[in-house]
Protein backbone atom coordinates (compact mmCIF):
# COMPACT_ATOMS: atom_id res chain seq x y z
CA UNK A 1 0.00 0.00 0.00
CA UNK A 2 1.32 3.42 -0.99
CA UNK A 3 -0.40 6.66 0.01
CA UNK A 4 0.36 9.61 -2.24
CA UNK A 5 -0.78 12.99 -0.85
CA UNK A 6 -1.94 15.28 -3.64
CA UNK A 7 0.13 18.42 -3.22
CA UNK A 8 -2.36 20.46 -5.25
CA UNK A 9 -4.74 20.30 -2.27
CA UNK A 10 -2.22 21.45 0.33
CA UNK A 11 -2.46 24.81 2.09
CA UNK A 12 0.33 26.69 0.34
CA UNK A 13 0.34 29.37 3.06
CA UNK A 14 1.69 26.72 5.40
CA UNK A 15 3.32 24.38 2.91
CA UNK A 16 6.49 23.92 4.94
CA UNK A 17 4.48 22.65 7.90
CA UNK A 18 2.46 20.32 5.66
CA UNK A 19 5.63 18.83 4.19
CA UNK A 20 7.14 18.35 7.64
CA UNK A 21 4.03 16.50 8.82
CA UNK A 22 4.09 14.27 5.76
CA UNK A 23 7.78 13.50 6.18
CA UNK A 24 7.32 12.69 9.87
CA UNK A 25 4.43 10.39 8.95
CA UNK A 26 6.72 8.38 6.68
CA UNK A 27 5.29 9.48 3.34
CA UNK A 28 7.60 8.56 0.46
CA UNK A 29 5.78 9.90 -2.61
CA UNK A 30 4.00 13.18 -3.35
CA UNK A 31 1.44 13.31 -6.14
CA UNK A 32 2.26 16.32 -8.32
CA UNK A 33 -0.62 17.45 -10.56
CA UNK A 34 0.35 19.27 -13.74
CA UNK A 35 -2.57 20.87 -15.64
CA UNK A 36 -2.64 23.02 -18.75
CA UNK A 37 -6.13 24.57 -18.72
CA UNK A 38 -6.74 22.75 -21.99
CA UNK A 39 -6.88 19.01 -21.43
CA UNK A 40 -8.49 19.84 -18.08
CA UNK A 41 -10.20 23.09 -17.03
CA UNK A 42 -7.73 24.25 -14.37
CA UNK A 43 -4.05 25.09 -14.12
CA UNK A 44 -1.92 23.02 -11.79
CA UNK A 45 1.54 22.87 -10.27
CA UNK A 46 4.57 24.00 -12.24
CA UNK A 47 8.05 22.83 -13.08
CA UNK A 48 9.82 25.36 -10.85
CA UNK A 49 8.01 24.05 -7.78
CA UNK A 50 9.02 20.51 -8.73
CA UNK A 51 12.67 21.57 -8.91
CA UNK A 52 12.48 23.34 -5.55
CA UNK A 53 10.89 20.34 -3.88
CA UNK A 54 13.61 18.08 -5.25
CA UNK A 55 16.30 20.42 -3.95
CA UNK A 56 14.82 20.90 -0.49
CA UNK A 57 12.99 17.65 0.37
CA UNK A 58 13.52 13.91 0.11
CA UNK A 59 10.12 13.02 -1.36
CA UNK A 60 9.82 11.08 -4.58
CA UNK A 61 7.67 12.92 -7.10
CA UNK A 62 4.76 11.26 -8.89
CA UNK A 63 4.11 13.68 -11.76
CA UNK A 64 0.62 13.39 -13.22
CA UNK A 65 0.57 15.19 -16.57
CA UNK A 66 -3.02 16.26 -17.25
CA UNK A 67 -2.00 18.06 -20.42
CA UNK A 68 -2.51 17.90 -24.15
CA UNK A 69 0.44 16.41 -26.04
CA UNK A 70 2.54 15.51 -22.96
CA UNK A 71 5.42 14.62 -25.25
CA UNK A 72 6.11 18.36 -25.62
CA UNK A 73 6.76 18.67 -21.86
CA UNK A 74 8.29 15.30 -21.15
CA UNK A 75 11.97 16.22 -21.19
CA UNK A 76 11.42 19.15 -18.84
CA UNK A 77 9.87 16.95 -16.19
CA UNK A 78 12.45 14.22 -16.67
CA UNK A 79 15.30 16.68 -16.12
CA UNK A 80 13.28 18.48 -13.43
CA UNK A 81 13.45 15.46 -11.17
CA UNK A 82 10.27 13.42 -11.66
CA UNK A 83 10.54 9.91 -10.27
CA UNK A 84 7.34 8.77 -11.95
CA UNK A 85 5.50 10.29 -14.90
CA UNK A 86 1.93 9.42 -15.76
CA UNK A 87 0.26 10.52 -18.98
CA UNK A 88 -3.37 10.19 -20.02
CA UNK A 89 -4.49 7.74 -22.68
CA UNK A 90 -6.77 10.48 -24.02
CA UNK A 91 -4.09 13.18 -24.23
CA UNK A 92 -2.05 12.13 -27.27
CA UNK A 93 -2.12 9.65 -30.17
CA UNK A 94 1.52 8.85 -29.34
CA UNK A 95 0.99 7.10 -26.00
CA UNK A 96 3.15 4.09 -26.89
CA UNK A 97 6.10 6.24 -27.93
CA UNK A 98 5.81 8.51 -24.88
CA UNK A 99 5.74 5.54 -22.49
CA UNK A 100 8.78 4.09 -24.25
CA UNK A 101 10.65 7.36 -23.80
CA UNK A 102 9.83 7.53 -20.09
CA UNK A 103 11.05 3.95 -19.66
CA UNK A 104 14.27 4.71 -21.52
CA UNK A 105 15.11 7.30 -18.86
CA UNK A 106 14.60 4.70 -16.10
CA UNK A 107 11.71 6.63 -14.59
CA UNK A 108 8.55 4.85 -13.52
CA UNK A 109 5.93 5.16 -16.24
CA UNK A 110 2.18 5.42 -15.82
CA UNK A 111 -0.90 5.52 -18.01
CA UNK A 112 -4.11 7.13 -16.73
CA UNK A 113 -7.66 6.61 -17.91
CA UNK A 114 -10.60 8.98 -17.41
CA UNK A 115 -13.95 7.74 -16.09
CA UNK A 116 -15.33 7.42 -19.63
CA UNK A 117 -12.36 5.46 -20.99
CA UNK A 118 -12.48 1.64 -20.87
CA UNK A 119 -9.54 -0.54 -19.85
CA UNK A 120 -9.58 -2.03 -23.34
CA UNK A 121 -8.23 1.28 -24.69
CA UNK A 122 -4.87 0.71 -22.99
CA UNK A 123 -4.42 -3.07 -23.30
CA UNK A 124 -1.44 -2.70 -25.65
CA UNK A 125 0.34 -0.51 -23.10
CA UNK A 126 -0.16 -2.67 -20.03
CA UNK A 127 3.06 -4.72 -20.44
CA UNK A 128 5.06 -1.47 -20.73
CA UNK A 129 3.90 0.56 -17.75
CA UNK A 130 4.73 0.50 -14.05
CA UNK A 131 1.46 2.09 -12.97
CA UNK A 132 -2.11 2.29 -14.25
CA UNK A 133 -3.95 5.27 -12.81
CA UNK A 134 -7.73 4.89 -12.67
CA UNK A 135 -9.39 8.28 -12.35
CA UNK A 136 -12.30 7.97 -9.95
CA UNK A 137 -13.49 11.50 -10.74
CA UNK A 138 -13.24 13.64 -13.87
CA UNK A 139 -9.69 15.01 -13.88
CA UNK A 140 -8.73 18.58 -13.11
CA UNK A 141 -11.53 19.79 -10.80
CA UNK A 142 -11.44 19.59 -7.00
CA UNK A 143 -14.28 18.49 -4.76
CA UNK A 144 -16.02 16.01 -7.06
CA UNK A 145 -17.79 12.93 -5.81
CA UNK A 146 -16.20 9.52 -6.21
CA UNK A 147 -17.56 7.61 -9.23
CA UNK A 148 -18.38 4.09 -7.96
CA UNK A 149 -18.28 2.44 -11.39
CA UNK A 150 -14.55 3.20 -11.59
CA UNK A 151 -14.02 0.38 -9.10
CA UNK A 152 -15.00 -2.08 -11.82
CA UNK A 153 -11.94 -0.99 -13.81
CA UNK A 154 -9.73 -1.72 -10.81
CA UNK A 155 -11.16 -5.25 -10.63
CA UNK A 156 -10.60 -5.67 -14.37
CA UNK A 157 -7.01 -4.44 -14.24
CA UNK A 158 -6.18 -6.65 -11.27
CA UNK A 159 -7.65 -9.72 -12.96
CA UNK A 160 -5.80 -8.95 -16.19
CA UNK A 161 -2.47 -8.66 -14.40
CA UNK A 162 -3.04 -11.98 -12.64
CA UNK A 163 -3.52 -13.68 -16.01
CA UNK A 164 -0.61 -12.04 -17.86
CA UNK A 165 2.90 -12.68 -16.56
CA UNK A 166 4.35 -9.90 -18.71
CA UNK A 167 2.40 -7.25 -16.72
CA UNK A 168 3.85 -5.84 -13.50
CA UNK A 169 1.92 -2.61 -13.01
CA UNK A 170 0.64 -1.12 -9.77
CA UNK A 171 -2.97 0.08 -9.74
CA UNK A 172 -3.38 3.67 -8.57
CA UNK A 173 -6.64 5.48 -7.87
CA UNK A 174 -7.17 9.23 -7.78
CA UNK A 175 -10.25 11.33 -7.02
CA UNK A 176 -12.49 11.44 -3.96
CA UNK A 177 -10.25 9.00 -2.11
CA UNK A 178 -11.08 8.95 1.60
CA UNK A 179 -11.67 6.49 4.44
CA UNK A 180 -14.93 5.35 2.80
CA UNK A 181 -13.85 4.99 -0.83
CA UNK A 182 -10.26 3.78 -0.45
CA UNK A 183 -11.30 0.41 1.03
CA UNK A 184 -13.56 -0.22 -1.97
CA UNK A 185 -10.62 0.32 -4.30
CA UNK A 186 -8.27 -1.73 -2.15
CA UNK A 187 -10.67 -4.66 -2.14
CA UNK A 188 -10.75 -4.49 -5.95
CA UNK A 189 -6.95 -4.63 -6.17
CA UNK A 190 -5.63 -1.05 -5.98
CA UNK A 191 -2.42 -0.57 -4.00
CA UNK A 192 -1.65 3.12 -4.64
CA UNK A 193 -4.02 5.77 -3.29
CA UNK A 194 -3.88 9.46 -4.18
CA UNK A 195 -5.66 11.54 -1.55
CA UNK A 196 -5.94 15.31 -1.47
CA UNK A 197 -8.97 16.95 0.10
CA UNK A 198 -9.32 14.22 2.72
CA UNK A 199 -5.70 14.34 3.89
CA UNK A 200 -5.45 18.12 3.97
CA UNK A 201 -8.91 18.80 5.40
CA UNK A 202 -7.78 19.13 9.02
CA UNK A 203 -4.96 20.69 11.01
CA UNK A 204 -3.34 17.31 11.64
CA UNK A 205 -2.44 15.57 8.41
CA UNK A 206 -1.03 12.63 10.34
CA UNK A 207 -4.43 11.99 11.94
CA UNK A 208 -6.13 11.96 8.54
CA UNK A 209 -3.43 9.68 7.19
CA UNK A 210 -3.87 7.26 10.09
CA UNK A 211 -7.63 7.13 9.46
CA UNK A 212 -7.04 6.38 5.78
CA UNK A 213 -4.49 3.63 6.42
CA UNK A 214 -6.69 1.99 9.06
CA UNK A 215 -9.68 2.01 6.72
CA UNK A 216 -7.69 0.38 3.93
CA UNK A 217 -6.25 -2.26 6.26
CA UNK A 218 -9.73 -3.16 7.49
CA UNK A 219 -11.05 -3.92 4.01
CA UNK A 220 -12.95 -7.19 3.92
Amino acid sequence: MIILPSLYNADFLRLSDCLTQLENAGIEYLHFDVMDGNFVPNLGLNLELLKQLNQQTHFKMDCHLMVKRPETLLNRFITGGANMITIHAESTPQTYRVIQEINEHHILSGIAINPGTPVSAIKELLPLVDVVLVMTVNPGVNGQKFIPSAVNKVYELFAYKQKHSDCHYHIEVDGGINDQTAPLCAKAGANMFVSGSFLFSGDRIDNQLEMLVEAINKKS
